[in-house]
């Protein structure tokens, strides 16, 4: 029978399951930093991320429907979120010319002053790493990577725009090179949220 990761006696003979519980640590840090920010400016996480999701992406990924997928939440729920920051003035919609039951969200000069403060709510861990080694940083970020990779292949989350998913990647051995700028890439060079991505399935 499968045991919890957090039963003791079981996470301490089972490495993965200290590695599970190692990463919900780490999670807690982004939880309680989107926590406080939300509480000092009366927003939800969600609506927090939502407001620098759309500051740092295309108007094409700026639609109820991809925001649904990139947050691996129902349609209802963003749109409850979406409902809120209009309200706020913090966003502000544009109907599309094409299907006017479709719209393009932006930010509002007010969600423009907003972001500017609450897009830094990770920025706290960036100091763990200053001591690391740059080989350590680059192999831990290619296991991050690979972890991101296994989880979107199994369901886990959502849209991913890393270069592992990517069409213009290509692989051979431990090299990388990308079609699309036409150049080899080191592990460092990987992207994690490219905005040149396209899905590998197309």
């Amino acid at each position: 029978m499968e045991r919890s990761v957090f039963d003791l006696e079981h996470q301490s003979g089972d490495l993965d399951a200290k590695l599970v519980v190692a990463l919900e640590r780490i999670s807690e840090v982004f939880r309680v930093s989107l926590w406080e920010m939300g509480k000092r400016h009366k927003l939800s996480p969600l609506q927090i991320q939502i407001l620098i999701f759309l500051s740092f992406h295309d108007q094409e990924k700026r639609k109820v429907s991809y925001l649904a997928k990139e947050f691996h939440l129902s349609k209802p729920t963003i749109s409850e979120a979406v409902r809120t920051l209009l309200k706020k003035e913090l966003i502000f919609k544009e109907t599309e010319t094409v299907d006017t039951r479709s719209y393009i969200i932006h930010l509002s000069t007010k969600g423009q002053q907003l972001v500017s403060e609450v897009s830094f709510f990770a920025n706290g861990l960036k100091p763990a790493f200053q001591h690391w080694t740059t080989a350590g940083k680059t192999e831990f970020y290619h296991k991050i990577l690979q972890l991101i990779h296994a989880l979107q292949n199994d369901g886990l989350i959502s849209i991913q725009r890393t270069c592992f998913r990517c069409r213009f990647l290509n692989k051979n051995g431990k090299r990388y090179s990308c079609s699309f700028l036409q150049k080899e890439l080191s592990t460092a060079e990987l992207q994690i949220d490219c905005k040149d991505y396209q899905s590998i399935q197309l």
